[in-house]
């Protein structure tokens, strides 16, 4: 079995790589490194990569970025980092995967826990990740191909405290090793349409 990780260089993506390792095939992406190099935000970028690495078995995507500020002060140019990236990249690289998904494929996609339980600075964040869950339980039933899609919605990763963790008061934290099983799960497993909220109680 053969799976794209893309954003396979990050805290989380890092762990997904390290989990599949032993289970198949894995082509590490991110922006500007890995075995090949994808920007999201950018449909050609996402053509490009798949025409170099050809017919995948599965695509997790561990990336998207969102902007931090408050409704009052939040700019259409922050709006459209999200937009672009954390939405719109995930949609588009969803229609693009299509092309190069072997039958019974799957693609697994990441949200967050801010959807569920806002945060200050963060109603960009709360706002396209709810978006982007919509869409994953809607996509679901038209893909081709018996092809699987499901999201990954992590609550703050442990490793990310010290950057983070000012923003997620009282929130438990999670190991990535932890939040890499539920990739895992999407792209292993049988479910279809479904957000898998890692964080406490779930």
């Amino acid at each position: 079995m053969k799976i794209l990780v893309i954003g396979a260089a990050g805290t989380i993506g890092s762990k997904i790589t390290h989990a599949l390792q032993s289970r198949c095939e894995v082509i590490t992406a991110g922006k500007t490194s890995g075995d090949v190099q994808i920007d999201v935000t950018d449909p050609s970028s996402i053509h490009a990569a798949f025409d170099k690495i050809g017919k995948v078995d599965g695509v997790i995507c561990a990336a998207g970025d969102v902007a931090f500020n408050t409704f009052e002060q939040i700019s259409r140019e922050e709006w459209d980092v999200g937009i672009n990236s954390r939405l719109m990249g995930q949609v588009n690289l969803t229609q693009i995967a299509l092309n190069y998904l072997n039958d019974n494929g799957s693609i697994t996609l990441t949200s967050g826990i801010i959807a569920d339980y806002p945060i200050a600075y963060g109603v960009s964040a709360a706002t396209l990740n709810g978006a982007l869950e919509h869409f994953v339980s809607a996509v679901s039933h038209e893909l081709p191909r018996g092809i699987r899609i499901n999201t990954v919605s992590p609550t703050v990763v442990t490793e990310s405290l010290g950057t983070y963790g000012d923003y997620f008061p009282g929130f438990h934290s999670i190991d990535a090793k932890d939040v890499a099983k539920f990739y895992l799960r999407g792209a292993l497993g049988v479910e279809n349409g479904k957000t898998f909220k890692a964080f406490a109680g779930n």
